[in-house]
Formats: structure tokens, C-alpha cells, sequence
């Protein structure tokens, strides 16, 4: 029980911590805005240019797909993108004095489980509220269309906040194998990026695609819990995306412990 205060005491101390680069909030949220009309209007080009040359529904409606972009922007500070590997682990590993963090009487991969999670919910949490209160009254996105589609959605994200967090220390956990990370750090965004639903909303790829990206880990990051705010995905499907994001999160986070337990075998700190 004394170690899970101590993590909690340092995920609010990191979390209100990060909350004070309000400057950098206000201008990720103007960099959010801007790119989000470009893909709306995007969308909109696409629909009303496919929609003569084919009778077929297509699988998302217009609406849908521009609530689903803003939803993707509100939650952008929430995928492992930018800070990946976490650059304070990076510069700890790099100059040794990870050994300050193995001198504490805390689990490593618990602690950079901790720093991972309070790294995207507290820029996610400056950016999101603003950008409801923005895009829903005067950019064309809607609110779920029952409190069951809330619930589920909110669930949803409690979930994929987990999985986000198991799956960037696993990321993280690399930097004790590699001399700087900086391969990693280019690779997994752009894995993440297609993979999450945030380039293209999943349910636009084509159809032989879909069975690999109902399987990926990507999808409950974004995907699946922003289809359960649209409805299109029904609040009944939440058991089972749960599911997929529980034994995810349960296999980055063996990943990750399983690296940082050889790493640590093989760790040498030098200085003085």
C-alpha cells in the first residue's frame, strides 16, 4: 500500500508539474485547430466528390469522420508521439544517473509506468477541454448521441490511456539497449500515427486491411474508443474493446519489464 501512494504521490507531483506549461498548451491548441480544419475540409472534399461516382454508403458518414477528426485532436497529446522515448529517461540513462533512480525503493518499470502516464494525461487534459469547447458549438462536432455511447467511450479511454502508457515504457525501456533512442523515436510515431486511426479513420481503410487492424494494438488507443463516442460502434462492444486493450497493455508491460530486468543485469554506471 506504501508503494502505491508513493507512485500516486509522484504522478500528481509530475502531473501538476506539466500543467504549468500553460504557454505551450495554448500554442499546441492553435497548431490542433489549424491542422484539424485542413483534414476536415479534406473530408469533405472526399465525400462530395466520391459520392457521384458510387452508390455504396460509405462506411463512416461525413459527420462521423469530421466529429472523429476533432476528437483526434483533443486527444493528440495522448498517443506516444513526440516524447517517445521520454527524453528525462534518456538524458537519466545517458549520463548515469539512472542509478539515482534504482536507488529508490520503487520498481523501475513502475516509476517510468508512472512518469509515462503523467506525461500525456496532463497536456492532454490543457488541450482537450479547450478544444470541446471550441469544436462542438462552432466547428461541426457533436456530442455522443446517448450517455450509454458516453459511458462507453469514457471507459474506452480509461483503457486506452493504460495501453498508451504500457506501450510507451516498453518503448522507453529500449534506451537501456540503444545508444540514443533516436531510431525508436522516429519509427514508432509514424507506426502509431496510421495504425491508431489518426491519419485516416480506420473504418475509411479498405476492407481487406480490417481483420490486421481489429488485431493491432493501435486501434484501442483512438480508434475504438472514439467509435464508441460516435455510436458507430455500439456501447454493447465495450466488453470486448476492453478486452483487447487489457491483454495489450498486459503484453507491453511484460515486454517492458522483461527489458528493463536484463537491462539492469547488464547495466555498468560510470562517474564520480
Amino acid at each position: 500500500m506504501s508503494a502505491l501512494r508513493a507512485y500516486f504521490a509522484l504522478f500528481r507531483a509530475r502531473f501538476r508539474a506539466l500543467l504549468q506549461y500553460r504557454a505551450a498548451a495554448v500554442a499546441g491548441f492553435g497548431t490542433q485547430l489549424f491542422w484539424g480544419l485542413i483534414r476536415v475540409m479534406v473530408f469533405e472534399a472526399f465525400y462530395e466528390n466520391a459520392a457521384p461516382h458510387t452508390s455504396a454508403a460509405p462506411p463512416m458518414a461525413l459527420a462521423q469522420a469530421i466529429t472523429y477528426t476533432w476528437l483526434g485532436q483533443a486527444f493528440f497529446q495522448l498517443m506516444p508521439l513526440s516524447t517517445n522515448p521520454d527524453p528525462e529517461v534518456r538524458e537519466l540513462i545517458r549520463t548515469g544517473a539512472v542509478g539515482y533512480e534504482l536507488a529508490r525503493p520503487l520498481d523501475l518499470h513502475a516509476l517510468w509506468l508512472t512518469r509515462a502516464l503523467a506525461a500525456r494525461l496532463a497536456p492532454t487534459a490543457l488541450r482537450a477541454i479547450p478544444m470541446f469547447a471550441v469544436a462542438v458549438p462552432l466547428l461541426g462536432m457533436s456530442l455522443p448521441p446517448s450517455l450509454a455511447a458516453a459511458g462507453a467511450w469514457a471507459a474506452a479511454m480509461v483503457g486506452a490511456a493504460a495501453l498508451v502508457g504500457a506501450f510507451a515504457t516498453a518503448v522507453t525501456s529500449t534506451m537501456l539497449w540503444t545508444t540514443s533512442g533516436d531510431g525508436i523515436a522516429r519509427l514508432v510515431p509514424s507506426v502509431v500515427l496510421v495504425g491508431s486511426g489518426m491519419i485516416v479513420p480506420l473504418p475509411l481503410f479498405p476492407s481487406w486491411t480490417q481483420p490486421a487492424l481489429d488485431v493491432l494494438p493501435f486501434r484501442g488507443m483512438m480508434d475504438a474508443p472514439f467509435r464508441l463516442y460516435l455510436g458507430h460502434l455500439p456501447a454493447g462492444a465495450l466488453p470486448g474493446v476492453l478486452l483487447h486493450q487489457a491483454l495489450w497493455t498486459a503484453v507491453f508491460v511484460a515486454i517492458g519489464r522483461a527489458m528493463v530486468a536484463r537491462g539492469l543485469r547488464r547495466l555498468v554506471v560510470q562517474g564520480g
